[in-house]
């Protein structure tokens, strides 16, 4: 069996999203980030033979994403720093029974749903498959079996934490597979490319980002 976690705190103004503040308020930051949200839930709903599972923050937040994702387990994060709660998702599910784990970010909505799938498809051969984001992060880090020091070994929200994951993953004799590069919207810059990119999307696809554009 497969796991799909995507990892998500919960919408607060002020807390979410302040890179795109300004040009946006705290308050719309926020409810973007929920409709960027929204739309990572339903690209995993579409993934078949996969548990859905939402990897969760603050503590005190399960009422909201019960609320939000009544059809997904629901996963407390733990750990001090994003690596540490990454490796404690992906060991918590690979120890519980699960074949493959795929743990995904909650801000790339337009997220083409193939490279979900293929990210699957990937682990029936290679140890850890990685997508890469073009500013050197990555949307997507899945697993066959617990690698810890991929995850907690990796300085994240730097350029180079997709290199540096691969370089890990040969020191430790481990196959990887590599997806299409995508990317995610944490800055003005970004934002501006996911507008650009809207009309050319089908109308299907990414919709409670759209709508909340469209306001």
């Amino acid at each position: 069996m497969n796991a799909l976690l995507v990892v998500a705190k919960r919408p607060a103004p002020g807390h979410t999203k302040t890179r795109l503040t300004p040009p946006l308020t705290p308050l719309e930051a926020a409810q973007l980030y929920e409709a960027f949200l929204r739309d990572t839930l339903d690209l995993i709903r579409q993934i078949p033979g996969a548990r859905p599972i939402l990897a969760y923050l603050p503590e005190d937040a399960d009422d909201y994403f019960r609320s939000l994702a009544p059809d997904f387990e629901l996963l407390t994060q733990q750990g001090g720093d994003l690596g540490e709660r990454l490796d404690n998702a992906l060991s918590h599910c690979l120890s519980d029974g699960f074949q493959r784990a795929v743990i995904v970010d909650s801000d790339s909505p337009t997220l083409p749903l193939e490279y979900l799938a293929r990210a699957f498809i990937a682990l029936e051969t290679a140890d850890c498959v990685v997508g890469p984001c073009d500013d050197g992060g990555y949307y997507l880090i899945g697993l066959r079996r617990p690698a810890s020091r991929l995850l907690r070994a990796v300085r994240m929200s730097t350029a180079t934490v997709t290199r540096d994951t691969l370089a890990l993953a040969a020191e430790e004799k481990l196959s990887f597979a590599q997806l299409p590069t995508w990317y995610d919207v944490d800055t003005v810059a970004e934002l501006e490319r996911l507008r650009a990119e809207m009309p050319s999307l089908p109308c299907n696809r990414a919709i409670h980002t759209r709508r909340y554009l469209e306001k």
